[in-house]
């Protein structure tokens, strides 16, 4: 099993490559998804998480209210740096878990797409690493589209994360997405292509 981990910032067509990786028979593992499954209620995560930020954050049904959580940590780097420290264990061991399944029902390729694959120490997870780049120009017109962002909260987002230069440190491979979407797919295509020429 080869184990491709798909990082890039906000807005630069992380999730597009993983959707046309998995398209082409690619496992795709979402790091959104599954910290999703740890905050489930009462489970050790949900439990840490409560905790740490207080039952203010509890809605009636159980659930964490993840708008007010994001509310209390976005835009104050040693709040969210406290909730990814006390997410970042149990996230990992999902993780790890979701990989040795995926190992013994024969998966061929499984991709770990995490925003936070190097932050979160996740390189020992991954045989090769990806990181999806684009202009600030191309992220503005994309977050504006999608989310409905203002410039100033667009930036205020990509100027919080790891910068390029970093993640490009650890990268076995840098896809530009500041192209067409056929153009990107093609792109996937033949390195999708290289993949299964050099399985091992």
């Amino acid at each position: 099993m080869k184990v491709i981990g798909l990082t890039g910032g906000i807005g630069s067509g992380k999730s597009t490559v993983a959707k046309y990786l998995e398209e082409l028979g690619a496992y795709v593992l979402d790091a959104d998804k599954l910290g999703h499954e740890v905050f489930q209620p009462d489970t050790p995560a949900w439990r840490d998480v409560v905790d740490a930020f207080g039952k203010d954050i509890v809605k009636p049904d159980g659930e964490i209210d993840r708008t007010k959580l994001g509310k209390m940590v976005f835009g104050k780097p040693g709040e969210l740096e406290k909730l990814n420290r006390v997410l970042h264990s149990h996230i990992t061991e999902l993780a790890q878990n979701k990989l040795e399944q995926l190992k013994r029902r024969g998966a061929g390729v499984v991709v770990l797409e995490a925003i936070r694959l190097i932050e979160g120490g996740w390189r020992p997870l991954v045989d090769e690493v990806w990181v999806t780049v684009a202009s600030e120009v191309s992220i503005l017109k994309r977050l504006k589209k999608r989310s409905g962002y203002s410039e100033e909260e667009s930036l205020s987002r990509i100027r919080s994360q790891t910068s390029v230069a970093d993640r490009k440190k650890h990268a076995d491979v840098v896809i530009d997405t500041d192209c067409t979407l056929a153009e990107l797919k093609a792109k996937v295509k033949e390195l999708w292509d290289k993949i299964n020429e050099n399985p091992s």
